[in-house]
């Protein structure tokens, strides 16, 4: 086990809880600080779970000096309710937790986005993501490492329909969904949170961007 350690923000979501399994897995952080909305049940004595509020996310900041910063956090309009609930969890939870892990002076931030994410798309969803990946690529961070995934697969606590019926349709849109629309491929959470991990344990600085087809490539090998 090396001497590093992490934090892991989102991990009740799916590829947050995949992201938890393998790197508790493969021993490579002495601790892994984790702050959740509710709590997971897990026995790796290398973790360090807090529930919290993450309106009071401040209070948990000498929890972010760690080496790597792991944001897997993102709801959808329908749980969030508004639009306004939604930019809340997506934007600035987000920036917040940006901004503690540079005063921190952490190595690398790893943070999930989405396909299509632009701060100029008329779409609310895509928007978002995108005004989020501006903010964070401005605060130049040491190492920024953004993964845009399309539709992901998984095991999910919440019911999304869309999911479901792409989850069933996955073989066939892997096939036919080639060329321009190779990059909304329906992926896996696991391969996404392999693909995570793979870019923490190098020493790349600087600003990185991950398609849905370069998360497929680094997940899967």
């Amino acid at each position: 086990m090396s001497q590093k350690t992490a934090l892991v923000l989102g991990a009740t979501g799916m590829v947050g809880m995949e992201l938890v399994k393998l790197i508790s897995a493969k021993k490579y952080y002495q601790t892994i600080n984790l702050l959740t909305r509710r709590p997971i049940n897990l026995s790796d004595q290398t973790i360090n779970q807090q529930v919290i509020d993450f309106e009071q996310l401040e209070k948990y900041a000498d929890l972010f000096q760690v080496q790597d910063v792991y944001i897997c956090l993102g709801t959808t309009i329908k749980a969030a309710k508004t639009k306004e609930a939604f930019r809340k969890v997506d934007y600035e939870y987000v920036v917040e937790a940006a901004k503690l892990a540079k005063r921190g002076n952490i190595e690398k931030l790893l943070l999930i986005t989405a396909a299509g994410a632009d701060p100029k798309s008329r779409v609310f969803y895509s928007r978002v993501k995108g005004e989020v990946e501006e903010t964070l690529k401005s605060m130049k961070l040491h190492s920024l490492h953004i993964f845009k995934p399309s539709l992901l697969l998984g095991d999910r606590k919440e019911f999304r329909l869309g999911e479901a019926v792409m989850g069933k349709a996955s073989g066939i849109l892997t096939k036919i969904m080639i060329g321009p629309l190779r990059p909304y491929r329906p992926i896996h959470a696991a391969t996404v949170a392999a693909a995570m991990f793979k870019s923490a344990q190098t020493d790349q600085l600087g600003m990185h961007v991950y398609p849905s087809k370069e998360i497929e490539r680094m997940g899967s090998s």
